[in-house]
């Protein structure tokens, strides 16, 4: 006997073999490109140009902070490129981060140790950090490297006129006029150069150069600083005040514009207004013992003697304040507005016959400064007043609306 034959059925066969391929490329197709659930998954890494490229744009518009958090981003992605570095220090320097700058140009340092903007902008940060020997070895080392740096000069020149000297003044005048001379359109040179002016009392010339500066970057707070001031000795407030109020615009959190339009209007007598912006500079930074000093004063010329007396005693003595913030004594130094500071306490203790509290204030001017005239007389003037009291059994004060003398 013979078994039939089954007929085969092509219908399934044709599945098995779809389902067998389908197998076959998901296998190895289709699961070697999915991620693995373990391991992160890759992103695409940016240009490093295109933040260096953001960087340099928020820096012309004046969003200097902006700016640098740009350039980290572009370090964080290249590590090895001493120019972000050294871009970078030089918005810190602008911003006040001088710490900051300081770490970016040893950074800039390690990659490259022969690189002379490396050692300007290094040299410039010292400077403005006040470590003038080492400042002044980085810039002449920049000078050796490249003789034709211009931006090495304008920043030694900048270096000489903190030293103050009058040969250093003299230097600086040369520095600043070969850093011009080397780069015409650029901001730091017309910056210095404006600056060397403004302090050998070319005052007109100062302007020009700070209004050259301007228009390569209107948005560099210090700048509209440097100019309002020299408009102010020039005695024209209103300019004066319009620049302060742009760089307080460009930087509100820096106590300095409302600082300086504060003694613009006191320039003028209008010491209300003077109080007014003294208020809100010690507002911008409440533990400054130097801003407590000039709203003291202030006050002071404003007939406010109570509270002339408790910003002073800030200066002289420190103290808390009553939101809790502590305020370190400002030390007396040959800085005429500390000067300022400290003999206007002395003399509105004594006019406030609180003659105890003056005798160590007047000593300490006696000691500390005894060849500056004005702070002599005015220390003399208060103990004078604490005599008088003494020999008045009923003293009935006199309110006069400011110092004897003022510097």
């Amino acid at each position: 006997m013979q078994r039939r034959r089954r007929r085969p059925n092509y219908f399934l066969i044709v599945v098995l073999l779809i389902l067998i391929a389908a197998m076959l490329y998901v296998n190895q197709v289709v699961l070697p490109e999915m991620p693995s659930p373990f391991v992160p998954t890759p992103t695409a890494t940016r240009d490093p140009e295109s933040f260096i490229a953001e960087a340099e744009a928020l820096f012309n518009e004046g969003k200097l902070f902006q700016s640098i958090e740009k350039y980290q981003e572009a370090v964080r992605v290249r590590t090895d490129d001493a120019s972000t570095y050294i871009a970078m220090a030089r918005v810190q320097v602008f911003a006040g981060q001088y710490e900051d700058a300081l770490v970016s140009t040893e950074n800039a340092l390690l990659l490259n140790p022969n690189n002379s903007m490396v050692y300007a902008v290094h040299g410039w940060a010292l400077t403005f950090l006040g470590d003038y020997i080492k400042a002044e070895t980085a810039l002449k080392r920049a000078l050796e490297l490249d003789p034709n740096n211009a931006l090495a000069h304008a920043y030694y020149a900048e270096l000489l006129i903190n030293l103050g000297t009058f040969d250093d003044l003299l230097l600086a005048k040369d520095e600043s006029n070969v850093a011009l001379s080397l780069a015409p359109n650029t901001l730091e040179t017309h910056r210095i150069r404006g600056l060397v002016l403004e302090v050998t009392d070319n005052r007109e010339e100062a302007i020009r150069e700070y209004e050259a500066a301007i228009a390569i970057n209107a948005n560099i707070p210090d700048l509209h600083l440097w100019l309002g001031r020299t408009y102010k000795v020039l005695g024209v407030l209103d300019k004066a005040t319009d620049e302060y109020s742009l760089a307080n615009s460009l930087n509100p959190s820096d106590p300095t514009p409302d600082l300086y339009t504060s003694r613009a209007y006191a320039g003028v007598g209008e010491f209300a207004k003077a109080v007014q912006f003294a208020e809100s500079a010690v507002r911008d930074d409440p533990t400054d013992p130097y801003l407590r000093g000039n709203l003291g004063v202030m006050l002071y010329r404003n007939f406010e003697w109570s509270d002339a007396i408790d910003q002073l005693t800030f200066v002289a003595n420190g103290g808390i304040t009553d939101d809790g913030l502590v305020i370190e004594p400002l030390p007396l130094t040959n800085d005429a507005y500390v000067i300022e500071y400290y003999f206007t306490y002395a003399l509105v203790l004594a006019r406030s016959f609180r003659c105890p509290d003056v005798l160590p204030i007047a000593q300490r001017i006696l000691t500390t400064v005894p060849n500056d005239e004005t702070a002599v007389y005015n220390a003399q003037e208060s103990l004078r007043i604490c005599e008088q009291s003494l020999l008045t059994p009923s003293p009935t004060p006199t309110i006069t609306p400011q110092a004897t003398a003022t510097p």
